[in-house]
This record gives structure tokens, C-alpha cells and sequence, in this order.
């Protein structure tokens, strides 16, 4: 009798759990029977390790094999514990020694060759089994950058089971020639990206400063500088903006522009975007680490499931968790369904959202920069004056109901973008700043905050409760008396009020001043409520 163990992960969401595969044989019929809880792929793996196994040049035990995945009550998916439980096979056949596997966790999915395929999730699996305490990891060789993000931990890539078994037994490592052809992309990298997962997902090709010329630069919006303040303000201090307008006014090529006047991500930020793009499968081959906000786009047909996350079994990361720390932008954002879009509330408030499903509650991170973008009627020329508006009063009403007054509420930033003038247009108004310029002046702002927040919980003015911003961090007297007035007459909510004193200390962050002043709050005011009071033109805030 034999018995041997070595250790996987189980993913769920962006968590992992470290899985014990044990193995153990007994004399009677051969047979091979897995336990534990797995789904099927899983089931499958016994024929694709049998298979591995003799591919690789070691014998298969023909004796009853009995293979269990430890704890048993947490569902295992997918076929990263293929390697795990081949080695842990031949552990128990005495192959290799079972005390040198006892410790050592193992992910990768195998082929009928013996060749081990990347997966999915490696860094989020990796992280779980350090802070479980393991410091000896075994990844396909295209995932050990990945891997090897991860602090304190020996990682070790290897191309075949064969290179595996060789390094356990002290053996002369063999060369594994490679998978396809020469020249062509590496076609074991084909289970990394999931088409049509990304929901708009991606980055800018270029970054500024950088040496490609196409990258979306802020200079290219023509006019609209109200709005261009506003996605400054945004920008510097994480708060949501509203773009309403008519067609063609540029509403969508601002929001394309946000991500390129961010901040480029932290360490840590890095490391959690990073993890949710390779779970969800949009990790580009090449670039373990993701270092620019992500962007996240989808189309007004995306159903609630895939905006804040779900699906069959295991709920997966949605639009906001790829969003996450990056920009969500929702375009026609008046076509997309009701219920989709207030499943949006507790993720704007908490940064994270809570799936509970059948199959088990996934807790994923999703704190994002959204940007809303709508037209003020169904064919987009209601505030267009000759424009020849046929939509009725009551259809217009109707229209703009479609974006709820409370998820509305949880907006700063609301902005009526006017349609581009011709003397605009012919660029007789001169060239706007580049991205590069605007985001020197957001990352000064982002550093006054975090030097002020230091010590707390939170990093930008968005973040903040209100609660903290009035008994904390104190305005100037008289600066909130504009802002309390209307509050009293029932133009703002209590959650407007603190939206408003936020708001008020990003405007006086990137005025360079200490706290905010009265005419900072009149900003915020006229940001928040969309109507003009003359507060922007006697700021210096943007272009």
C-alpha cells in the first residue's frame, strides 16, 4: 500500500484555497477514482494524467487508486490540479519521494503528451498558498512570471511532466523542443485568453511620453472645457462623472482620454488588477503585471450578471471587477436595463460586490472610476437650439428616467457637454492641453491627498465618509454656507452634501491650496448640480 500528497489551489472568485490531493493504492482491480468534490473537468483529468504518466515514460500503478482532493466540501474547477495529482500519483507509486512532494504546490494542466498547459488565475492561486504558508511553487514555465510576482516565494516553471519528474529525482533535466512550429504564436498559450471575456477591456496601445503616436491624447478633444475641467477633477480625486450631451459632441472620446491622465497603478494595485484580469482571462501573454488603469467598455446590451459579475457554478469577475481601479465607462448609458445599472449602488459605495450563488458567495473588488454618457433624449437633440427636437415632453421625461434618481445621487460630478462649435472645430480656439500635462497636474493633487490621508484607510477624496471630511478635516469658515442653503431647499440629499464637500477638497487639491475655500465649494456645487454659477471661470483648475 502507498500513499502520498501534495497540494493545489482552488480558486474562487479571486481567493484561493490550498487544495490537499492525496493518492493512495491499495492491491485489488485497477481503477482510479477521484473524490472531493470536483466539477467536470476535473473528472476528466484522471485520462488526461494516465495518459501524461505513460507519455512521460513512467509506469502506471495497476492497482485500485483512490484520489482525494482535501477539504472535500470546497468545489475544485478546471484543470489546474492535473499536475498536482500526477505527482502526487507517483508519490504514491514511489517514484518520486513522497516527503519531497509533501510541501510543494503544484498547478498546471496537462496534456496527453506529458506537456504541462498554462492556466488561468496563476498569481491569485499563488498568493493563497503563500499567505497559507507555502514557499515552494511548480508553474507552467509561460506562467512562472506570473508567479513569481509574488514575494518570498521559489517558483519553479517547467515545460513537461518529464522536466518534472527529472528535478524531483535529481535526474538529468530533459530539453522539450517547442509546441508548434517556429514563428508562430505558442499555441499552449490558447487557454489563457477567453474570447469575448474582456467586455471591452484593455489599454491605450501608447502611453504619453512614450513612442507611440496613437495614443488618445486630451489635446485632441476640440472645445468642451467645462468638461475637460470635469475629467481633470475626476481624475484627481476618483470621483464618477455623468457626460450628458447630443450625438457627436465628444462624450466618448473623453472617457477613452481618462485612463491616459491616471496615475500609473501602485505595487499593490497592480498586483489585485493583475489578479482579476488572469482569473477572468484577459491577461495579455507576456505582461504578468498590469501597471495601467484597465478601461472597461461594454456595450448597453450587457445583461446585470455580466456587469457586476455571476454566471453558471462559480460566480465570475464582471465589468466592475475588471474595472477595478481603472474606468467604467457606460456608454447610452440610458439604453442599458434599469436593473443592470442599479445593481451598480453597492459597488459604487463599498468598492466591492458580494455574488451569492449556489455554488458559493465570491467576494470581488470593484473599485472603480465609473463615467456615465447619455443623450438628453432618444434622438439626442433635445438641447440643441433649431435642431428640430420631435421627441414629445412625456417621451423625453421617460428617457431620462431610465438612470435612477438614487444611482444618480452616487454621481459627482454631472456635466451638460454643448455641442463643438465651428470655430472650435477649425481648431481657431487653439489646441487644449495633452494628456501628459493634465496628468502632471492630477498626480500632484493625488499627492497632497495621500500625504493628508496618510495613516487612514483611504488614498483619495472620494473615499473619504463625510462624516470624517466636517469633524476631521475642516473647510474654511463660511465656505459650506452655499452649499447648506441647498441643502434646506431640497436640491441636495445628505449624500449630496458630503459628494459636494469631496468634491470641493479635489478642486482645492489641485488649486494647491490647504482646505477648501468658498469658492472651491461653488465649484463642486456647479459640477454637482450642472447648473452655472460662474465658479469655474475663476478657478485655475484645467485648461
Amino acid at each position: 500500500m502507498g500513499f502520498a500528497r501534495a497540494c493545489s489551489v482552488a480558486l474562487v472568485g479571486v481567493d484561493g484555497v490550498v487544495v490537499e490531493v492525496q493518492a493512495d493504492l491499495e492491491p485489488g482491480v485497477a481503477a482510479f477514482t477521484l473524490v472531493g468534490l470536483p466539477d467536470k473537468t476535473l473528472v476528466e483529468s484522471r485520462d488526461r494524467v494516465r495518459a501524461a504518466v505513460v507519455n512521460s515514460g513512467a509506469a502506471w500503478p495497476q492497482k485500485k487508486l483512490t484520489v482525494g482532493l482535501s477539504p472535500a466540501s470546497v468545489p475544485k474547477a478546471g484543470a489546474g490540479f492535473d499536475l498536482a495529482v500526477a505527482i502526487a500519483v507517483l508519490g504514491a507509486a514511489e517514484v518520486v519521494d513522497p516527503g519531497a512532494i509533501a510541501d510543494l504546490v503544484l498547478i498546471g494542466e496537462l496534456g496527453l503528451d506529458g506537456r504541462v498547459r498554462p492556466v488561468r488565475g496563476i498569481l491569485p492561486a499563488v498568493l493563497a498558498a503563500a499567505e497559507a504558508g507555502y514557499r515552494q511553487v511548480v508553474v507552467p514555465q509561460q506562467c512562472a512570471a506570473e508567479a513569481a510576482l509574488v514575494p518570498d516565494v521559489s517558483v519553479l516553471g517547467v515545460r513537461s511532466l518529464r522536466q518534472l519528474i527529472a528535478v524531483l529525482t535529481d535526474g538529468e533535466v530533459p530539453e522539450e523542443d517547442p509546441a508548434g512550429p517556429p514563428g508562430r504564436p505558442d499555441p499552449m498559450l490558447a487557454g489563457l485568453l477567453v474570447p469575448g471575456a474582456g467586455l471591452g477591456t484593455g489599454l491605450a496601445p501608447g502611453r504619453p511620453g512614450g513612442d507611440c503616436a496613437d495614443f488618445p491624447d486630451l489635446a485632441d478633444v476640440t472645445g468642451q472645457h467645462t468638461a475637460r475641467r470635469a475629467l481633470e477633477v475626476a481624475a484627481a480625486g476618483g470621483h464618477h462623472l455623468f457626460l450628458s450631451g447630443p450625438p457627436g459632441a465628444g462624450k466618448t472620446m473623453m472617457a477613452e482620454r481618462l485612463p491616459w491622465i491616471l496615475p500609473p497603478l501602485t505595487r499593490q494595485d497592480s498586483v489585485e488588477v493583475t489578479a482579476v484580469h488572469s482569473v477572468a482571462g484577459i491577461l495579455p501573454p507576456g505582461e504578468p503585471l498590469v501597471s495601467r488603469p484597465p478601461y472597461c467598455a461594454p456595450h448597453h446590451s450587457a445583461t446585470m450578471q455580466s456587469l457586476v459579475g455571476g454566471g453558471t457554478g462559480v460566480p465570475r469577475p464582471g465589468a466592475v471587477s475588471l474595472a477595478h481601479r481603472g474606468v467604467l465607462f457606460l456608454d447610452e448609458a440610458a439604453e442599458f436595463h434599469s436593473r443592470a445599472l442599479d445593481a451598480l449602488r453597492q459597488p459604487l459605495e463599498s468598492g466591492h460586490v458580494v455574488i451569492a450563488r449556489a455554488a458559493g458567495v465570491v467576494r470581488l473588488p470593484a473599485r472603480f472610476l465609473m463615467v456615465l454618457a447619455a443623450n438628453p433624449c432618444p434622438c439626442g437633440r433635445h438641447t440643441m437650439h433649431g435642431a428640430g427636437c420631435e421627441c414629445p415632453p412625456s417621451v423625453v421625461r421617460r428617457y431620462q428616467a431610465r438612470l435612477s434618481g438614487p444611482l444618480l445621487d452616487r454621481v459627482d460630478l454631472r456635466i451638460e457637454v454643448e455641442p463643438v462649435t465651428r470655430s472650435d472645430l477649425l481648431g481657431q480656439g487653439g489646441r487644449g492641453e495633452s494628456s501628459e500635462v493634465v496628468a502632471g497636474r492630477v498626480r500632484e493633487a493625488r499627492e497632497r491627498a495621500a500625504a493628508r490621508f496618510a495613516g487612514t484607510p483611504w488614498r483619495l477624496n472620494s473615499e473619504v465618509p463625510g462624516q470624517e471630511l466636517r469633524t476631521r478635516w475642516q473647510v474654511a469658515p463660511g465656505a459650506l454656507a452655499q452649499a447648506e442653503r441647498e441643502l434646506e431647499r431640497g436640491l441636495l440629499t445628505a449624500r449630496g452634501l458630503d459628494r459636494v464637500l469631496r468634491v470641493a477638497w479635489t478642486v482645492a487639491d489641485l488649486r494647491g491650496r490647504e482646505r477648501p475655500e468658498a469658492l472651491d465649494v461653488a465649484v463642486a456645487l456647479e459640477l454637482r448640480t450642472g447648473i452655472a454659477r460662474g465658479a469655474m471661470s475663476l478657478t485655475g483648475t484645467g485648461t
